[in-house]
């Protein structure tokens, strides 16, 4: 029998899911960090800066960052470890991965980059320092399975941070429903010329764990000292735990 999962309100084959997810961010590569800057009115960059600061690296740190696309985490943990650390870009996504790769480039900064996928990492266990996602949880198929290998490739001591849209104040969800459902589809014809896209994003986030239910995920798939904080009124949470 064919497995089945979610796209955003959608039940589809886990196969379909990922070829869905893929056409994506094919679509909206070319414009994402444009419409990143208008869905959160610049706030995006603020929850990143957030993400690394709380991640705890430092210079000489071996980081991965997973579904790392178009390169704000890994710009800005490359700048934290400095000339003795080591920032490893990665997507399972070529087309993002290309902008991420060439703005880090342009930047004249050489980073290692690998298309993968974040359920079957490419690295030896106990490789990296820090291990970073970002937006990037919330459309994989096996979330525990991902999260198993996070942990894998995390050094003892090491951390994990996940940035993902997460439920929302409650009082804020009534205009967080009506932005969320009238305004993106319409930012996302407009700006991206793909309104179906920004829907699923929609969608996406109302069927992604909520903080307590993705803290104890993290817990059971073997992250100890899980915690989360709560960024513009849980509209995004980040949550980080630690391999011992």
């Amino acid at each position: 029998m064919t497995k089945t999962t979610h796209f955003g309100f959608k039940t589809v084959s886990e196969t379909e899911k990922a070829h869905k997810v893929a056409e994506v961010f094919d679509s909206v590569a070319a414009r994402y960090n444009l419409m990143n800057d208008l869905m959160s009115v610049g706030l995006h960059r603020f929850w990143k800066r957030f993400a690394v600061e709380v991640s705890g690296a430092k210079p000489g740190d071996q980081i991965l960052d997973i579904a790392g696309g178009t390169a704000d985490l890994t710009a800005l943990f490359t700048e934290q470890v400095g000339e003795t650390g080591q920032v490893w870009l990665t997507d399972i996504n070529n087309a993002m991965l290309t902008i991420g790769r060439d703005r880090m480039l342009n930047e004249g900064v050489a980073i290692p980059v690998a298309q993968c996928d974040a359920e079957k990492l490419p690295f030896p266990d106990n490789f990296f320092d820090h291990v970073s996602v970002a937006f990037g949880l919330r459309n994989m198929t096996h979330k525990e399975i991902a999260l198993k290998e996070m942990l894998r490739v995390l050094r003892p001591g090491g951390s994990l941070v996940v940035l993902e849209f997460s439920k929302v104040w409650k009082p804020l969800q009534p205009f967080y429903d009506a932005y969320s459902f009238k305004m993106l589809p319409i930012m996302g014809k407009l700006v991206a010329k793909d309104e179906e896209s920004y829907r699923y994003l929609a969608e996406s986030i109302r069927m992604h764990p909520s903080q307590e239910e993705l803290k104890q995920l993290m817990q059971q798939v073997g992250f100890e000292r899980v915690e989360f904080f709560n960024l513009t009124g849980g509209v995004v949470a980040l949550h980080r735990g630690y391999k011992f």
